[in-house]
């Protein structure tokens, strides 16, 4: 049995277009997979530590092996049980919409707290930098409001898919499947709900050899 971990990055629930083809992913996905586990973690609704002050100055004492509060160690505590929840997982779906051409806050705030030496990445003057989660597939689903496409002129505006990539690559994912549907505001309704359900088929397809 597997454990899925399904990242929501939207508080719009089923008005989201990611979070709807992503949704379709896994309805098809637990009919492929009955005995696999299912967790979904909505970044707007769990209550994710900041990674403010204390927290910071909690991965430069202990991470250091330096003297540390008791503060300090709990506040890490919690920064781990992010992390814990996160490598613990065989799988990962991730609906990510775009905000201001790239991602919302909270799960910019999310990935703050997974991207830590030790945990997610190691480096050496030797080896460089290196993933530490790797071997688990990740399907991610983009949505946007407009067209960003290579070749467009715009491409360049679209910081969404290239940091969400630049990310999981630098943390070790190799196998990773995306899925963008856009636009879902230029083109008007008529146009979201045919990107949108091609979007579905093609996660549907996913599905079968995910």
């Amino acid at each position: 049995m597997s454990r899925l971990l399904y990242i929501q990055a939207s508080p719009r629930g089923q008005r989201s277009h990611s979070v709807a083809v992503a949704d379709a992913f896994i309805e098809a996905y637990e009919q492929k997979h009955p005995d696999d586990e299912i967790v979904i973690l909505n970044v707007f609704d769990a209550p994710i530590p900041n990674f403010d002050g204390l927290a910071v100055q909690a991965k430069y004492t202990i991470l250091h092996g330096k003297p540390h509060s008791q503060a300090e160690q709990e506040v890490w505590k919690d920064v781990e049980q992010v992390i814990e929840q996160f490598t613990s997982a065989d799988k990962f779906v991730l609906a990510v919409p775009m905000w201001n051409f790239s991602i919302p806050y909270r799960l910019k705030q999310y990935i703050d707290l997974l991207v830590q030496p030790g945990y997610t990445f190691s480096y050496s003057p030797e080896a460089g930098y290196q993933g530490l989660v790797s071997g688990k597939p990740i399907l991610v689903v983009y949505a946007r409001g407009g067209e960003y496409p290579p070749g467009s002129g715009v491409e360049g505006l679209d910081m969404q898919t290239k940091y969400i990539e630049l990310i999981l690559g630098f943390i070790g994912f190799k196998d990773i499947h995306s899925v963008v549907v856009e636009p879902t505001l230029q083109g008007g309704p008529d146009a979201a709900g045919a990107k949108r359900q091609g979007a579905i088929e093609k996660v549907k397809e996913i599905a079968e050899v995910f």
